[in-house]
């Protein structure tokens, strides 16, 4: 059983740093994007930070149960290799062993590398040479990726982890101005356990193991806990960062949010509902069924307008091995997002030089 404590947003929003704790990655991944954010606004290039992947939510200090957020990483780690493409510098915020640039095309397991491998005569591992090409070609954008120093991997797995990142990141990206744009693809925990409501050790199962957490005193119980042979969550909401990152975190980028729904009838009214309410910049809208081939853009200025895939340009398989298919769509959508995502980033710099020279 499920409960969600119904603790409004804002009387948690100032408390959460001070009551959840930051994790021990946290000072070498900042120091890591410092020097990379110092790099690239040396040489005026814009930062994009790309968010991609779920979120858990552990059960246990010592956690062996947690709960999930469905995502692959797909939607970012396609974005990012856009963006890169875009000339943009990527801080690529993920969930750890979710899919990452570049090697998304041989990570699945419908597609893994180990198909596209041989033995030549001498022995020697080669690629085969009916994948020769598209192999090279991913393999030079990574190389010049890596050369440029333009991407960086940064993982996660708890929303406690993500949330002191997307914090400490957005701090550093101050200084880019107008030039940084927030990327948020990821699907991050509606709900979570406090520190403070966090059972220690593994939740017993069998009732023969049970403690009374309380000590007998009638406090109130861990978030999660047994009650017989019920497993009972008691979550409280996730505070929405999303306001704070416009308002405080990062007032002069550009940021970019995904609104996920599976009824068509709601898709436009809350992506709208969470342009007016969060007053960023962009709501990209996905149906859960079609998100591979069309999503909705909301913006305060552009309105509302669906960026689709024509239906003869959705063919999954474009390669033939042992008989079998594999591939990936013929257009991804994400190669006509970003482009689009990036062109309104021009816009906004554009706007705020001129409101500048207008001074």
């Amino acid at each position: 059983m499920v409960q969600q404590n119904g603790t409004s947003e804002q009387s948690t929003e100032p408390d959460y740093f001070q009551t959840n704790p930051e994790p021990p990655t946290l000072d070498r991944q900042i120091t890591l994007a410092r020097s990379f954010i110092e790099q690239h606004a040396g040489q005026d290039r814009r930062v994009a930070l790309v968010t991609s992947g779920g979120t858990t939510v552990p059960l246990e200090n010592q956690t062996v149960r947690f709960i999930d957020n469905f995502s692959a990483g797909t939607r970012g780690a396609t974005s990012a290799e856009y963006f890169l493409e875009a000339g943009y510098a990527v801080l690529f915020l993920h969930r750890q062993f979710s899919l990452l640039p570049y090697s998304r095309h041989y990570s699945h397991s419908t597609n893994c590398f180990l198909d596209f491998m041989t033995h030549n005569d001498a022995g020697a591992v080669v690629v085969e040479s009916e994948y020769q090409q598209q192999m090279a070609q991913v393999l030079s954008r990574y190389r010049k990726v890596k050369q440029d120093n333009t991407l960086l991997l940064l993982p996660f797995t708890t929303v406690n982890e993500y949330l002191w990142l997307l914090r400490g990141l957005a701090m550093q990206m101050q200084p880019l101005g107008a030039n940084g744009l927030f990327y948020l693809a990821a699907a991050v925990s509606d709900f979570f356990v406090p520190a403070e409501r966090m059972v220690e050790h593994k939740i017993q199962s069998s009732e023969d193991f049970q403690e009374d957490l309380t000590n007998g005193s009638g406090a109130r119980a861990p978030a999660a806990h047994m009650e017989g042979k019920r497993l009972v969550i008691d979550l409280d909401p996730v505070p929405k960062f999303l306001k704070m990152l416009v308002d405080g975190w990062a007032p002069r980028s550009m940021i970019v949010s995904f609104k996920l729904e599976t009824d068509p009838s709601l898709l436009a009214k809350k992506a709208r509902y969470a342009l007016e309410k969060y007053s960023h910049h962009l709501v990209i809208g996905n149906l859960l069924n079609t998100r591979k081939w069309e999503v909705l853009f909301v913006s305060a200025d552009g309105g509302e307008r669906w960026i689709r895939v024509p239906a003869g340009r959705r063919s999954v398989p474009t390669w033939i091995h042992d008989g079998a298919q594999m591939g990936e769509p013929a257009i991804e959508i994400e190669s006509w997002i970003v482009p689009e995502v990036a062109e309104e980033h021009t816009k906004m710099i554009e706007k705020r030089l001129s409101k500048q020279a207008s001074y």
